[in-house]
């Protein structure tokens, strides 16, 4: 589904073919990012494209939701936040998904995106999105607490594009009451 979000500071918007290059860049080669993501820093920028092609190609999905942060002020691609998942199937709990390039981590980027990402979901009728992080991704998981993440476990986690399986915490956000 091709919607465009904001926050104070940016665009979410749906990813177009021409941002592989930037994806490339800013995050997707680089390995101090990609090592906590399921898939391993793509050496090349043809592979960020071809990412790039499926992930274009899944917006005729009504629930795909897939998102290029973009910075109001510059228009620089600095990462990209979704709904990887759904446990359960379309209409279960969506699970959220985020990478940013480095330059950027610890300036409250990823939680505006993710705080406007969990609105969306909680208009949208879902009483609780998850997020996981895994266990030594010390950012990630001050991160989903910070956003309201809830603690309820850990779980391993196979990463097949990485041919292994790591340990994740696992956290459910809920709409303030």
């Amino acid at each position: 589904m091709k919607i465009t979000l904001e926050t104070e500071r940016l665009v979410l918007r749906p990813f177009r073919l021409e941002d592989a290059d930037a994806m490339f860049l800013n995050w997707a080669n680089d390995p101090d990012v990609t090592r906590f993501l399921t898939w391993p820093p793509h050496g090349s920028v043809e592979k960020t494209r071809k990412f790039m092609e499926i992930w274009v190609s899944q917006y005729e999905k009504p629930e795909r939701l897939n998102f290029a942060m973009e910075l109001k002020e510059t228009g620089e691609l600095i990462g990209g936040i979704d709904v990887c998942g759904y446990l359960g199937g379309v209409n279960g709990t969506p699970v959220l998904g985020c990478a940013m390039m480095k330059k950027y981590w610890s300036m409250g980027y990823a939680a505006e995106a993710l705080r406007r990402l969990t609105a969306l979901l909680f208009e949208r009728g879902y009483k609780e999105v998850r997020a996981d992080a895994m266990v030594e991704n010390i950012g990630s998981n001050k991160l989903i607490r910070k956003c309201g993440g809830v603690f309820v476990g850990v779980e391993p986690m196979e990463r097949p594009l990485k041919h292994d399986i790591v340990i994740i915490n696992k956290y459910i956000i809920r709409p303030d009451p």
